[in-house]
């Protein structure tokens, strides 16, 4: 393995640094969020239009830059450090890829060159508050708890001929308040042979009502999503396992238990296209938090060397140097962890954990260190610390992802057979 960055990865992180630290300052962010679509859409257009940004990870086929999840990670990394408010991680971390997984070529090419040339913004509603686990992050996405139960709860679709209408609510998508196109995860098929599939709708679609809702890091707006027998589209073929009848047959007499689906499931390729989404976003998520952590710890560390007490700067003090000591310490595992999640994704969940941590606890001690003024709304401190807040509340917690990763593994499995009489 090369650890060493390309000449191209690393002019990506400098242009995107270099334009960030002009157009995205903290009164530029307090600015943006403020906005009707909560980031600033000039600069999302200038993003897009000279760094290709949104189609970084979109095949140069479908107009995208062609690169990999290496660069997208970089290039988080650096949103990160500025917190910019923007449509980058529903739209091209979580909607792109599973357009370009499961859409049909007709959708591929009707969708993906727009989202990689920012004129097409998406957001992805998962029912019941459960993107994580919906992601395979904090548990097993083969279960249909994540999607709000069978019968009802969540979405439900229904097939009329050849159409489909969507019923339900949906909570705490992201940028739901403004995307041009939601996929939304809904049930089809009759109780007990329910199935999660997902399907476009158009953000002019007759019957969709979406609200902003207040959120605890106003960087990454959400908004609820109410479809009333709203038109939509599957995702991918027709005729492929994820177009489920609106009934489906009912199980033969004496049949043995595994004849019939469990509720609520999803099909097998919804599945695995979830899962690998949830690890490539888990790693660009790993470093756009690595970013947030270091540039926190970088204020923090300027701060102390100019604030004095008792007639020398407070980051001279033994004590204040231990804490910005473990906070370094913390902060460049973390920034290990990304880096390798983004030459290999399938450790990305296990790096979000790392990063998430070090973001909550290394924001955490920059608001303390910053005594008085760390906790005025005035200045930026906060601004780190609800997105260390938020980034757990929806993709975490930190212990509920190593969890899941160990179960994995096998960690457990293996430790109850080695021990079958522990507790």
């Amino acid at each position: 393995m090369d650890a060493a960055f390309t000449v191209e990865q690393d002019e990506i992180r400098r242009t995107l640094r270099e334009l960030l630290a002009k157009r995205c300052g903290p009164d530029d962010v307090r600015a943006a969020v403020a906005t009707g679509p909560g980031h600033d859409a000039a600069l999302w257009r200038e993003l897009a239009r000279d760094l290709g940004l949104p189609g970084l990870a979109v095949p140069e086929a479908y107009g995208g830059v062609g690169c990999t999840a290496t660069e997208l990670a970089l290039a988080c990394e650096e949103t990160g450090r500025a917190l910019l408010p923007s449509p980058l991680l529903a739209t091209a971390c979580l909607v792109a890829p599973l357009v370009l997984a499961l859409g049909t070529e007709p959708q591929r090419t009707s969708l993906l060159p727009r989202i990689a040339a920012g004129t097409l913004t998406a957001a992805l509603a998962v029912p019941g508050a459960s993107l994580a686990t919906a992601l395979g992050l904090t548990g097993d996405n083969a279960r249909g708890d994540w999607a709000g139960g069978g019968r009802a709860g969540g979405v439900q679709a229904r097939r009329q001929g050849d159409a489909w209408t969507l019923y339900g609510e949906v909570d705490q998508v992201l940028d739901g308040h403004c995307a041009d196109l939601l996929l939304v995860a809904a049930h089809a098929g009759g109780f007990p042979r329910s199935r999660t599939l997902l399907f476009l709708v158009r953000a002019d679609a007759t019957g969709l009502t979406r609200t902003r809702l207040t959120a605890l890091d106003a960087t990454r707006p959400q908004a609820r999503v109410e479809l009333r027998d709203v038109a939509a589209r599957l995702l991918g073929a027709e005729d492929t396992p994820e177009a489920v009848p609106e009934e489906a047959p009912k199980a033969v007499r004496g049949a043995a238990p595994e004849a019939t689906a469990p509720e609520s499931a999803a099909p097998a390729p919804v599945l695995a296209a979830l899962a690998a989404v949830g690890r490539t976003a888990s790693a660009a998520l790993a470093a756009e938090a690595v970013g947030a952590a270091s540039h926190a710890l970088d204020g923090t560390v300027a701060y102390v060397k100019e604030r004095e007490q008792f007639g020398r700067p407070i980051g001279s003090f033994q004590a204040v140097k231990h804490r910005l000591a473990d906070l370094y310490v913390r902060v460049q595992a973390a920034r290990s962890a990304a880096y390798y999640a983004a030459w290999d994704p399938t450790e990305g969940p296990l790096a979000l954990a790392t990063a998430v941590e070090a973001l909550r606890v290394t924001t955490g001690e920059a608001i303390q260190l910053h005594g008085g003024i760390g906790f005025t709304w005035e200045h930026e401190a906060h601004l780190y610390f609800k997105r260390a807040a938020s980034d757990e509340l929806l993709f975490g917690p930190a212990h509920r992802i190593r969890e899941r990763a160990a179960d994995l593994a096998g960690l457990f499995h293996e430790a109850a057979v080695r021990c079958p009489g522990a507790v």
